[in-house]
């Protein structure tokens, strides 16, 4: 029964090693696809233990209708485990409610915020001696940059800066960068993927700038400098200064990161060993109450003769 749990915190743990060993593209992917499946394992396990507990509850049985006394002796798992999951699982929806809340608030500013600024196709320049820039989602979506930034930069930096807010745009890393908050709320074991998976897509979006101006250097440089002067950025929005830039630059200045079929394999198996143990155990949860039903279904014919 506590099995999903288990491989779940697995999965949580080996995720970051293993996206760290991937392209960044692939990395960002396999960081999400971490998060949803572990945070989902973890969050159906709960509500599985918990209900073990709940369905004991005479109105809750009689709507199955079950045998209260078969499930309560067939039951594995102790009534104050399942009180504590049932805790977890109330606190875990509070805590997912309050967190899409802020997060879709912050994204909401971000573009009241930016919506005035009068802009060159995608492109918003604002009157502020302040380095920044940033990507904004919205309708219309913008990039948005001070003067500031743009006479630190050189226009081939200011070329590659651009491209690299507007690779977070095309490639929609506010939403992976939604899911990913999100299930760190679910399981706070997920913080590290939430940050891996933070770094993997700052990576993809230098990668994408980096074959824009054919210059991977010259994205390195770009993104220091303005690392060094900016000083914010808005609340949902992406900046290319985000992340520990200090990595980044390393990984531009390197040769890119080779596809490694071990690491992809060994994160593929975990995900299949998460889904297949919660399979297994919703499976042996389905018979438990099977058993309680069918042996409701015959004390109630015995009292019918």
């Amino acid at each position: 029964m506590y099995l999903p749990l288990l491989v779940s915190a697995v999965l949580a743990l080996v995720a970051p090693w293993a996206g760290r060993r991937l392209p960044p593209r692939a990395g960002t992917w396999a960081m999400v696809c971490a998060a949803v499946v572990a945070a989902g394992t973890w969050a159906t396990e709960l509500a599985i233990l918990a209900f073990t507990a709940v369905g004991q509850v005479p109105l809750v049985a009689a709507q199955g209708p079950w045998s209260v006394g078969v499930l309560k002796a067939e039951d594995p798992v102790s009534r104050g485990a399942a009180a504590v999951c049932a805790g977890v699982v109330l606190v875990v929806v509070v805590s997912v409610t309050v967190a899409s809340w802020r997060r879709g608030r912050a994204l909401v500013d971000a573009w009241r915020q930016c919506r005035h600024i009068a802009a060159g196709g995608d492109l918003a320049v604002v009157d502020d001696p302040v380095p920044t820039a940033f990507a904004v989602l919205g309708l219309p979506e913008r990039v948005v940059v001070s003067c500031g930034m743009l006479r630190l930069l050189n226009p081939q930096e200011r070329q590659a800066l651009l491209a690299h807010e507007r690779a977070h745009l095309r490639n929609r890393h506010h939403l992976f960068s939604l899911v990913l908050h999100l299930a760190a709320t679910v399981n706070p074991l997920l913080r590290p993927v939430e940050r891996a998976g933070a770094l993997a897509a700052e990576r993809w979006a230098d990668e994408e700038a980096g074959a824009v101006v054919a210059d991977r250097p010259l994205v390195a440089r770009a993104i220091a400098r303005a690392a060094l002067a900016a000083s914010r950025a808005r609340k949902g929005a992406l900046a290319a200064t985000g992340g520990p830039v200090p990595q980044r630059v390393k990984a531009l200045l390197a040769p890119p990161v080779p596809r490694r079929n071990g690491a992809m394999a060994a994160f593929a198996v975990l995900v299949a060993a998460c889904c297949t143990s919660l399979a297994l155990t919703a499976h042996d949860t389905e018979r438990l109450f099977e058993a309680a039903m069918h042996a409701h279904a015959a004390g109630a014919g015995l009292h019918a003769r």
